[in-house]
């Protein structure tokens, strides 16, 4: 019995060391006076320490947050342990896109430039549908409909301030996704499935429009690429409907997965690093280039996705700023 439980214990350490071992970390030195940067879902995990890195760098950063009071906290903490009274708070709330309207506009309106854009709020699917205000799938509208609206909205300021940068936060989970249906993005045609599909799902779409948007972007400036940050023990693991999967799962990533600092180094790269200047529509992990499903790679479906996601989120001609446009 003991030797068993203690054969268990190493071979959880072994993987834990070596995972973090092999794990990427950014390198770039580079600081970010006078650049501004906006991290969305900032107040835990990744955005979080995205968002510390950037304000250590002397970067102008914007937490956008659905929870105010939870992230001026952060805000403040940031300030405190980086020195950089340059970091703000505004609230946003990618699952509902009159507060995604709202909050573009006020950046629009009140920054004169923005240099970096780091989608990174997102959920882990719930186990039975839930549909937002709009008529959106939860997942779908607050992991890829709020940062699609979200990112064409400031693409304009974007371009001003060229060079300039779009993280999409992703996943390997997108390969949980076999078939995107992309006239059924809200699972209004067929059966809600499980949660890893949905996940999934929302995911593939976060390295579809990155894909698309690069395209759309060539010769702006505005460069974009997705990232897979790892297994990473956040509070999105934490957030899952409480069924004994999700409990076995927050238990392995507690003992297994990276840190929210470790998690974070693939994002903060894109973000800041030389090396990735001039690359665009890539997907990363580990601060490299990474393999991708072959969906994830589909130029047709990714025009198809954005397509339908124009009409999703009722974009509108005032709201278009990429090439052409």
């Amino acid at each position: 019995m003991w030797l068993w439980i203690t054969g268990i214990i190493c071979f959880v350490v072994a993987v834990r060391v070596i995972y973090k071992r092999r794990s990427g970390v950014c390198t770039s030195k580079k600081l970010l006076d006078g650049k501004t940067a906006i991290v969305t879902g900032s107040s835990a995990g990744i955005g979080k320490e995205t968002a510390r890195d950037l304000a250590r760098r002397g970067a102008r950063v914007i937490l956008a947050c659905r929870n105010v009071q939870k992230a001026q906290k952060v805000a403040d903490e940031i300030i405190g342990t980086t020195g950089n009274g340059q970091v703000f708070v505004k609230q946003l709330d990618t699952s509902d896109l009159a507060s995604v309207r709202k909050f573009a506009k006020q950046i629009i309106d009140t920054e004169k430039e923005l240099h970096i854009l780091v989608n990174n709020a997102g959920i882990a699917a719930p186990t039975v549908k839930k549909i937002t205000a709009d008529g959106l799938e939860l997942t779908m509208a607050t992991n890829h409909f709020g940062h699609f609206l979200l990112t064409n909205m400031l693409l304009d300021l974007l371009k001003k301030s060229a060079p300039s940068r779009v993280v999409n936060v992703s996943s390997d989970g997108h390969y949980f996704c076999r078939n995107l249906v992309v006239d059924d993005l809200n699972y209004e045609k067929r059966p809600y499935p499980n949660t890893f599909a949905s996940y999934g799902q929302s995911k593939l779409a976060n390295v579809l429009f990155t894909v698309e948007l690069a395209e759309r972007m060539k010769g702006t400036g505005v460069t974009t690429n997705s990232v897979h940050p790892g297994a990473v023990n956040t509070e999105i693991v934490l957030k899952t409907d409480k069924k004994i999967i999700g409990h076995m799962i927050g238990f392995l990533f507690k003992l297994m997965a990276k840190d929210e600092a470790l998690g974070a180094q693939t994002t903060i790269h894109l973000a800041v690093s030389d090396d990735v200047e001039n690359i665009s529509g890539e997907y990363f992990a580990d601060c490299k280039i990474a393999k991708r499903s072959e969906q994830a790679k589909d130029r047709g479906l990714a025009k198809k996705l954005w397509e339908m996601s124009e009409m999703a989120v009722s974009l509108t001609q005032e709201d278009l700023h990429y090439a052409g446009k």
